[in-house]
């Protein structure tokens, strides 16, 4: 057997949930430890290690990051209330009160904002998938959003000075209770947004009310599991009307109702848009960008991709609804925004409506505009920023903090690229109607998300882009940008594994990227080879038409494709290493 490669650094290794641990394993048997003589340092971030332990895993996680500098993260489940009811439930001993957020929310954003990195995402450059898309003209598809509340109705500003920025309630006994508090510096931005649940009530009331009168399939789409306590509470709100009021009427039109998350809806809808659809994105800031890609579509279509999409998406300031205090309101009152002991906002509230908080940090901001332009310089890509400038401050400070990055790379003698700046819609629609030869779209977090999520289901499967999170430090942490295939592990699970089927392109990918990173950083030239053929043998197996079942159909010879499950698909880049 030929000797395995010697690696001086370590490498980090974050577990996760489902069938994408089922893959993750076997790649690192097949192609990590059989092969390398490297230290793993690995951490268990599954739901059920994440709640045992507290999350304390996740704060491990961060400082393994920061200490050893590279490292590959799996997909991991976030739960929702009925799933940690059930994780619960095999724990008795476990008090759910004195839980930390970190036992029970995604560690996505943790881990980003630990280690203050940003995301990338690009197409694996797979050359013969030729996706066809599907016929968008004239497709009847109508997208409703609520017209009040949210982003679009905030309280949005930059900090004047540097301080401590409270939410203050006061509720009928009229004393001021602090619900939640942040430091901010002069320059951060920060949003305060509210909903009234009454209007939301009403919303739900005509969103279903005009899937029956449509004869629609009813579809719903929402945060609920990052923002539990702003899109949850709609979420919450708008099935109970539909459990009461419409579901049997639904049923009895044969019409039906279906909720997931916004980012994988999204990507559902758009990639294999349903015949006939109602689709309720009750957030006016998404639901308009997805209201306007939609009759996009419905008159233009889907043009074939003739470039690989990248996307930056900023993560690093913990800004942004992912990085949120919220809450639903517990009764009827006032709640304002204090500065440094200066009243910023304030507004009434009625009870339970979801309240949302979120700032972001102008630092990094800065350094992810740096690292946006500096990634478009060195691969000669056009950038499209989109923002919300013309009523968001919060937007604003962006456009000023680009002006300066520019300044700052010219006097360094790094040409600084050509960028425009967009609405976010109008960046939403160029990506997918109108995407010119070599571009990069920086986007907000939940954009980003979304935007991300879309174009990856365009290009062919989740599984055939790479995701790639950089902080300032240096610090690299490459993924997968899927989810944990919940479906196929419920077969897999039924069929007692004979049955395993999952695209494994994206962590193989991601294992390649990070034993480049290393090779690099220690010049190791026979590290940087195998993960070079890793990366070949990989694209070479598609580019045989050896595919799994999520691709059939989707290479440029369908009739010479070989379809297999999941270990096929690994022991055929094995052949070809």
């Amino acid at each position: 057997m030929t000797a395995k490669i010697k690696v001086q650094r370590p490498l980090v290794i974050l577990h996760g949930d489902e069938m994408a641990q089922i893959a993750f394993e076997r790649i690192l048997d097949m192609f990590v430890s059989s092969r390398l003589d490297i230290e793993l340092v690995e951490i268990d971030l599954s739901a059920e290690n994440r709640l045992v332990s507290n999350g304390s895993v996740v704060a491990d996680a961060i400082e393994a990051l920061k200490e050893h500098g590279v490292g590959i993260k799996n997909a991991g489940m976030t739960v929702n209330r009925k799933q940690l009811d059930d994780l619960l439930a095999r724990h008795p001993d476990i008090d759910e009160s004195k839980l930390d957020k970190l036992a029970t929310k995604s560690p996505n954003g943790a881990i980003r904002k630990g280690i203050h990195g940003n995301i990338t995402r690009e197409d694996i450059q797979f050359r013969n998938l030729r996706v066809k898309h599907p016929e968008w003209i004239g497709r009847d598809i109508e997208v409703l959003t609520m017209e009040t509340g949210g982003i679009k109705h905030s309280a949005n500003a930059l900090a004047c000075t540097t301080g401590v920025a409270k939410v203050i309630f006061i509720g009928s006994s009229g004393d001021p209770v602090e619900v939640h508090r942040r430091t901010l510096r002069k320059g951060d931005p920060w949003l305060l947004a509210t909903n009234s649940l009454e209007d939301v009530r009403a919303w739900a009331h005509v969103f279903f009310q005009r899937a029956l009168d449509e004869n629609r399939d009813a579809y719903l789409g929402l945060k609920d599991t990052v923002i539990p306590g702003y899109d949850g509470v709609m979420r919450a709100a708008i099935e109970e009307i539909y459990e009461r009021d419409y579901k049997d009427k639904l049923a009895q039109a044969g019409l039906y109702y279906h909720y997931e998350l916004i980012d994988a809806q999204a990507a559902r809808i758009v990639a294999n848009p349903p015949v006939r659809a109602l689709w309720g994105v009750p957030d006016n800031t998404t639901g308009r960008k997805l209201f306007k890609l939609v009759n996009e579509l419905k008159r233009y279509g889907i043009p074939d991709r003739k470039h690989h999409v990248s996307l930056s998406r900023m993560s690093a300031g913990g800004g942004d609804q992912y990085g949120s205090f919220n809450m639903a309101v517990e009764e009827d009152g006032i709640v304002k925004v204090i500065l440094d002991g200066e009243e910023m906002h304030a507004r009434d509230v009625k009870a339970g409506d979801p309240l949302l908080f979120m700032s972001n940090d102008k630092a990094s901001i800065k350094d992810w505009v740096m690292q946006v332009f500096r990634d478009a310089s060195n691969k000669n890509k056009e950038v499209y920023f989109g923002l919300k400038r013309e009523y968001m401050e919060y937007d604003e400070v962006f456009s000023k903090v680009l002006l300066e990055v520019r300044h700052e790379l010219a006097a360094t003698g790094v040409r600084p690229p050509s960028f425009m700046i967009m609405r976010p819609s109008s960046q939403l629609k160029k990506m997918i109607c109108d995407p010119p030869r070599n571009a990069l779209y920086p986007a907000q977090n939940l954009d980003g998300d979304i935007f991300s999520d879309i174009a990856a289901a365009l290009g062919g499967s989740l599984a055939t882009a790479s995701s790639i999170i950089e902080s300032k430090d240096g610090s690299m942490l490459f993924e997968a940008p899927h989810g944990t295939a919940h479906d196929l592990y419920l077969r897999y699970l039924d069929s007692e594994g004979r049955e395993a089927h999952f695209n494994s392109s994206a962590l193989l990918y991601a294992v390649a990227n990070a034993l480049e990173t290393i090779a690099q950083r220690e010049d190791n030239a026979e590290l940087q080879d195998y993960a070079a053929r890793l990366k070949n043998a990989l694209i070479d197996t598609v580019g045989d038409g050896i595919i799994t079942g999520d691709l059939r159909g989707k290479t440029s010879d369908p009739d010479s494709e070989t379809t297999v499950d999941m270990q096929g698909f690994l022991d055929a880049v094995q052949e070809r290493l």
